[in-house]
């Protein structure tokens, strides 16, 4: 189980599972699934990159190559580190600066017709969302 103690005593994870204790189970799913999602999709961008280094460059991107390549090892790392609690304030600011970064890139609704349109209309709600997530975050480990 995640809140197991280790051989120290101390969880595994800072605020991790205890089902005797609801607000810090609550909060560690919160990580979770918004760490989780950011390590997921650093994962998959490994998967893309060819094709998400070519848009990168056509949106005028310096160093296009370099830019995702940062951009994945940020996603994985602060993700890592929002699930495991450890710097929690420091990680959701970093994810929050790269959605600020990245939503208008890959999302931009304004540029596009029809089903397209819509589909970058959710995806850029969907980042305002977790962008509110990370502000929680933020709020709740300072």
């Amino acid at each position: 189980m995640l809140g197991a103690p280790s051989k120290g005593g101390a969880p595994l994870f800072k605020g991790a599972f205890d089902p005797a204790d609801l607000p810090s189970t609550l909060l560690f799913l919160a990580r979770l699934l918004l760490g989780g999602a950011f390590v997921f999709a650093g994962l998959r961008n490994i998967q893309n990159a060819a094709f998400l280094t070519h848009m990168m460059a056509a949106r005028g991107v310096p160093q296009a190559r370099l830019a995702l390549w940062l951009g994945i090892v940020l996603q994985i790392a602060a993700g890592a580190l929002v699930i495991a609690g450890l710097w929690t304030a420091l990680a959701a600011a970093v994810l929050l600066v790269f959605l600020i970064v990245a939503t208008p890139m890959f999302h931009n609704f304004w540029d596009h017709q029809g089903p397209d349109r819509a589909s970058r209309i959710n995806g850029f709600v969907g980042n305002v969302a977790l962008s509110g997530g990370f502000l929680t975050l933020i709020a709740q480990s300072v």
